[in-house]
């Protein structure tokens, strides 16, 4: 009997734990692509049916990123760029050149960390002082958010909200971080997940990836842009994206089948893209 009146007041002290727990990781189930494509349809980046909106992540960076805008110059695009806080203060310049070449900023929070363990007043501190260094490069204070790994914690979505940011995660992504990524199997990668209305997530620098993996990303852009252009549809930054409320209501709407029906070539989960992944080749 005592035992069992020892094991149940342990059980009893702990529930306040699990739930906090619960409650602080709950909301990163937005991170599966398939429950945010259906339910979270403005999380996702579902904008205009005719429009895709091509997005960077984890810069700036003085190598990598001139580079990747460069090609975005040549290739007549403008993006949105998620930069870190940290980096912004380490490389100013850098984001301030992205700002000139007419790209938008957007908020990636101060650093890359995963937020495993609850801590509500540093996540609003870092994302509020990212926000802060973002918006002085930009000149005007930044509209949207996205996490490190796209994992929106109970913290994160109220320091967004803090911040006066709207989260936005993505439809189709390169897996441009990996070590064998390559501009074959990056373009194939966003091929085989998107379509009108949808958002690209690339990655402008190699800060928490592969080393030299942007170099694959580089390589994909005008396969990329040019398949858009090809299916009829405009590529730019997540402000002409038509995406419409604000952060406390981003994950509402419609079911995101109705946000955009033209699909990539050879993507949207055909087996040819998903065979052109495999195999290293250029999607159809």
């Amino acid at each position: 009997m005592r035992e069992g009146s020892r094991a149940g007041r342990a059980v009893y002290a702990a529930a306040p734990v699990v739930v906090a727990a619960l409650a602080h990781i709950g909301p990163a189930m937005t991170w599966l692509p398939e429950l945010r494509r259906r339910r979270f349809p403005g999380l996702a980046g579902q904008g205009d049916a005719g429009h895709v909106a091509l997005t960077f992540d984890d810069g700036p960076d003085p190598v990598s990123t001139p580079r990747v805008l460069d090609a975005l110059d040549g290739l007549g695009v403008r993006a949105t760029f998620f930069f870190l806080g940290e980096n912004v203060a380490l490389w100013p310049a850098v984001a301030g050149d992205a700002v000139r070449r007419g790209h938008e900023l957007a908020v990636h929070g101060w650093s890359h960390g995963r937020p495993w363990l609850p801590s509500p007043g540093r996540d609003v501190r870092e994302v509020l002082r990212a926000a802060h260094v973002v918006g002085e490069a930009a000149g005007q204070a930044p509209r949207w958010y996205r996490p490190p790994y796209g994992i929106l914690t109970a913290g994160r979505w109220t320091a967004a909200r803090r911040a006066g940011l709207r989260p936005v995660l993505w439809t189709a992504w390169g897996r441009d971080w990996r070590e064998d990524a390559t501009p074959a199997s990056v373009r194939a990668t966003v091929a085989a997940a998107l379509r009108g209305g949808g958002t690209i997530l690339l990655h402008d620098t190699d800060h928490t990836s592969a080393p030299g993996s942007w170099r694959a990303t580089l390589g994909a852009l005008p396969g990329i842009v040019r398949d858009c252009h090809e299916a009829g549809l405009e590529v730019g930054p997540l402000g002409r994206h038509g995406m419409t409320g604000t952060g406390a209501d981003a994950a509402g709407g419609a079911d995101g089948d109705t946000a955009g029906g033209r699909h990539w070539p050879g993507g949207c989960g055909d087996e040819r893209g998903r065979r052109a992944v495999r195999d290293g080749a250029d999607p159809p």
